[in-house]
């Protein structure tokens, strides 16, 4: 099973580009260390403001792809309180 989701972000206090993305940049390399998992930004490149990742995960069990999703959402709203979560979606291949 492959467990793919996109998360939309509102980034309220950012002012650059360089600064979203040195967010995103920390963001990525975090959730491939703490969850294994593959992530990207995947849109709204040129937006300071905005962002969306997507994440991928490989899993033997439809329920541990969703678990693992909805940790990864979970962590991200405490360990990103800025990067407010607008919109995610998850779907399981």
């Amino acid at each position: 099973m492959v467990g793919v989701c996109t998360i939309e972000f509102y980034l309220p206090g950012v002012s650059s580009l360089k600064e979203k993305r040195s967010i995103l940049k920390s963001m990525l390399a975090k959730l491939h260390n703490t969850f294994n998992v593959a992530a990207a930004e995947v849109d709204y490149h040129d937006k300071w403001q905005s962002a969306m990742i997507a994440i991928a995960t490989v899993s033997n069990c439809t329920t541990h792809a969703q678990q693992v999703i909805e940790k990864i959402i979970c962590w991200i709203e405490e360990y990103y309180p800025d990067a407010l979560i607008t919109k995610h979606t998850t779907e399981i291949l």
